[in-house]
Formats: C-alpha cells, sequence, structure tokens
C-alpha cells in the first residue's frame, strides 16, 4: 500500500497497482496523434506505393510473361516434331493451285496437321481472327508505328518481302518461289490467341537459295493473354517461327529494343549482346529468318538491314551468315566486317 496526500489533507490507502497508474501518470502524459499528423503519413506511404507499384507489378508481369513464353514454345516444339511435313496443306496437285486452295492454305495447315498434335479450343479464318482473341492494335518495339491486325491479314502483309519478286538496290529483280496465303487465327486451351501465317511451298535448308522466304513454312504471332493489354511486341506478345518442311528448326526470339548506333565487327557484336544482359546473345540465322519475316513487329529498319545483321551461325573460323533486311538476302562475310547488331532473348 501507498499513502497519497490529497488536496484536502486526508490520506488514503491505495493498492499497490493504482498507486504505480498515478505515478505512471505524473510521470508520463498521455500523447497521441493529432489527425494532420496521420493524413500526412497516410500522404506519404501513398506517393511511395504510387511510385513503387507499377514497378514492382511491372516485373511481376514480366516474369509471367517470360514464364508462358517459353512454356509456350515448349509445346510448340513438341508438336511441330510430331508433324512428318510441314508443306502441302491447302494445296491441289502440283501446279494446280487454285485460289481458294491458297486462300484457305493456313486453315487447312491447323484443322488437317497442327491440331492433331496441338490441342486447339478455336480456329477463325481470315475474316473473322478477332473471334479468336486476335488484338486489332500491336504496339511494336522501338517506337515504330502501331500495326493494324487488317494490314497484316496476308504473308504480304505481314512483310511485303514475301511477294514473290522484288527490284535490289542496284535496281536488279530478284525472283523466288513464293505464293500469298491469308492468316488464320487460333485459340489454344491454355488461352493464348495465334495468328497462324502459312506457306505450303517451302522447301528444305539442304535445298540451295539466297532467300530466307521459301524456307518459312508457318509462323505464329502469338498473344499470352488474348485481346487483354498492353499488346505490345516484346511483353505479352512475340512469335515462334517454323522454318524447312522436314527436319523443321523451330525458333522464337525475342529481341531486345536497339540501343546501339552504328555497326560493329561480329567479335564486338557478340561482346556488346553478353554484356548487355546475362540471358542475351545474337541470333543464329534461324532466328535471324524469323526476325526478317516479322520485322513490322521488331522495328528493324529496312535502312539498317541493307548493311546485314549479324548472326551467331558460322560457316568457318573467320566467316558467318549475315542477313540484309532490305530483301531477306542471306550471304557470308568476315568476322571482321562491320555490320549491324540485334541482340536477342532465346
Amino acid at each position: 500500500y501507498a499513502r497519497v496526500e490529497r488536496a484536502t489533507g486526508k490520506t488514503a490507502l491505495l493498492t499497490a497497482s493504482a498507486s504505480v497508474g498515478v505515478l505512471r501518470e505524473a510521470q508520463y502524459p498521455r500523447c497521441a496523434f493529432t489527425m494532420a499528423e496521420i493524413l500526412l503519413s497516410l500522404t506519404i506511404i501513398g506517393v511511395v506505393a504510387a511510385i513503387t507499384l507499377p514497378s514492382l507489378t511491372g516485373n511481376i508481369n514480366e516474369r509471367t510473361w517470360n514464364t508462358q513464353r517459353k512454356a509456350l514454345y515448349a509445346r510448340f516444339s513438341q508438336a511441330i516434331a510430331l508433324m512428318p511435313a510441314l508443306n502441302g496443306y491447302g494445296t491441289l496437285t502440283e501446279g494446280n493451285e487454285s485460289k481458294s486452295a491458297v486462300d484457305t492454305a493456313a486453315e487447312t495447315f491447323v484443322t488437317e496437321g497442327l491440331s492433331k498434335v496441338l490441342k486447339i479450343n478455336n480456329i477463325c479464318d481470315a475474316d473473322h481472327l478477332e473471334d479468336c482473341g486476335i488484338p486489332s492494335t500491336i504496339t511494336p518495339q522501338n517506337n515504330a508505328a502501331v500495326v493494324n491486325l487488317s494490314s497484316i491479314k496476308t504473308l504480304v502483309g505481314l512483310n511485303n518481302m514475301f511477294n514473290g519478286s522484288y527490284s535490289d538496290s542496284a535496281g536488279r529483280l530478284q525472283v523466288y518461289s513464293q505464293i500469298n496465303t491469308k492468316a488464320a487465327g487460333i485459340e489454344t486451351q491454355n488461352g493464348e490467341s495465334i495468328l497462324v501465317y502459312y506457306n505450303p511451298n517451302c522447301i528444305s535448308q539442304d535445298i540451295s537459295s539466297n532467300f530466307l522466304q521459301p524456307y518459312m513454312c508457318a509462323n505464329f504471332m502469338y498473344d499470352l493473354n488474348g485481346s487483354k493489354g498492353p499488346n505490345t511486341f516484346g511483353k505479352d506478345i512475340g512469335v515462334i517461327t517454323a522454318l524447312y518442311p522436314t527436319d523443321s528448326v523451330v525458333v522464337a526470339p525475342l529481341p531486345l529494343a536497339i540501343d546501339r548506333n552504328g555497326r560493329t565487327s561480329h567479335e564486338e557484336a557478340s561482346k556488346f549482346c553478353r554484356e548487355k544482359d546475362s540471358e542475351s546473345r545474337l541470333p543464329n540465322k534461324e532466328e535471324l529468318a524469323s526476325l526478317f519475316y516479322n520485322k513490322p513487329l521488331t522495328g528493324m529498319l529496312v535502312e539498317d538491314g541493307q548493311a546485314g545483321y549479324w548472326s551467331s551461325s558460322r560457316v568457318s573460323t573467320d566467316k558467318v551468315y549475315v542477313v540484309g533486311f532490305d530483301g531477306g538476302k542471306v550471304f557470308i562475310d568476315t568476322r571482321g566486317a562491320s555490320r549491324e547488331v540485334r541482340c536477342i532473348k532465346r
């Protein structure tokens, strides 16, 4: 017990707990945050959250898209490997291709070939691609102009170098075997929306051709989350390409945005890509071909491509393949030459 003198001069006995409370109140006066202080704290927290959350959400999205992209590539690689050949779908007898057969080549490739080895929920013709979740507009890389779906519904629409001929920088007519086909759309069981381009006359890699176009059998532009945003190439949108009708090679290059101006040697180009990102490297010949087929989405310029882009595919110790984007022509150069650089992730 403790004695406490009151104002009246009387004393009273308090229990130990009560006396401690009185003494504590005397030593430590009560205090609290004011409303202004609480509001200021909440404002600071809100500002910090507004700054950090978009970056955090973006990183999560990037990791999710990367995982989905690799899983989709694995499924397509396995499916393509199960198909006996990739050419010949949608055509009639040799030398008697009709317009209707050509126009439905991509659909026939999907219904009679791809759907047998890959789980597909929905197939759409070129006039109803939106029904398969294909976005109406796509944002390319490198600040290139937005691509409208209406303009890329055919092979030639995707890349005007698929027209069977072109004039090179010297005005010479370059001709190769190629027919234009309409695209088709599919929705996979996993929810991806995919635009399918098909070349029924694609050729094997052991047939000599200086042009990349005839080697492409099927090209797939995928959207990992359908028509939902951001509908941007390199994020939720990417490409998978199958080259050569037998012993096919399937690639899914993810180009990094250009941040280097000017040409360089092959050795410096390889070093630049390795230093840019731990997963970055120069594309091989087939990956560079895929980038050429889809150049409206990658923002890779014809002006740069006239000099040619370096590949990692070597012909010999000191010579490698180079691809010119002004016409899709493949040539060989020494590693000490000066060419354009574009790095990719696989």
